[in-house]
């Protein structure tokens, strides 16, 4: 299932990174260790972090790793927009560094694009089985309102805009020019890969959710920069 074209696919996984030093080699040992036919490529981009991020990543061996790093704090989006110029991968694959996210689920996100019935993948928080840590309800709410509204401009039935799992052909991520420096990339970039037409999969994930005295960053300000992005890309921008 890993072939396309007579040659064995590249996954590149983008990792941005902002003061993560107490999760950042766990992740990565985690990503390293998940079985898969296919190469794997994972680049950290580290975005000006003021703890030891940095450092660790200087440190962590050398085999698949490409390693970017920010003069200056710019935000996630900024981070991936410099994450997916580096990569070289068939495939693009977000991970977030903290511990939200479980690798171990890599093979269901992939499936439906190795099968070639997908383009893109959203890993849902909100659909299937999966566990789930209980936290916050106004989170879950303002995640579910977010979605709600993009679909309504984007004439998408996502579950989970919001998700960090997006799992892309690399065709796909070339077509789009990514504006956003902050965690407005979720919407703008859920807009402008519902404008090309390509064949979007969602599958249900697991999620272990940090408190904010656990090290979550994103607040009530980022949701409303994701409205007015939803605005921004169906009807305004490029």
């Amino acid at each position: 299932m890993n072939i396309h074209d007579g040659k064995i696919l590249k996954l590149s996984i983008v990792i941005p990174a902002y003061n993560e030093e107490k999760t950042l080699n766990t992740v990565i040992y985690a990503v390293q260790a998940v079985d898969l036919p296919l190469i794997k490529e994972i680049i950290l981009v580290d975005d000006a972090s003021t703890d030891s991020t940095r450092q660790i990543m200087e440190q962590l061996p050398d085999s698949n790793i490409v390693r970017v790093f920010h003069k200056n704090n710019q935000g996630k989006g900024a981070a991936l927009r410099s994450g997916f110029a580096a990569a070289t991968g068939d495939i693009l694959l977000i991970q977030d560094a903290d511990l939200e996210y479980d690798p171990a689920e890599y093979p269901k996100l992939l499936q439906p694009i190795l099968d070639d019935r997908a383009d893109v993948v959203y890993g849902s928080r909100f659909v299937g089985s999966e566990a789930h840590r209980v936290l916050y309800f106004w989170h879950m709410m303002g995640n579910r309102l977010l979605t709600l509204l993009s679909n309504m401009c984007t004439n998408l039935n996502l579950t989970d805009m919001e998700t960090c799992y997006k799992v892309f052909r690399r065709e796909v991520v070339q077509q789009i020019v990514i504006k956003e420096d902050r965690f407005g990339f979720e919407p703008e970039i859920t807009a402008k890969v519902a404008r090309t037409g390509c064949r979007i999969y969602e599958v249900g994930i697991s999620y272990s959710g940090r408190t904010y005295a656990e090290g979550k960053k994103i607040g009530i300000k980022d949701g409303f920069r994701a409205l007015y992005c939803i605005i921004k890309y169906r009807f305004f921008a490029d």
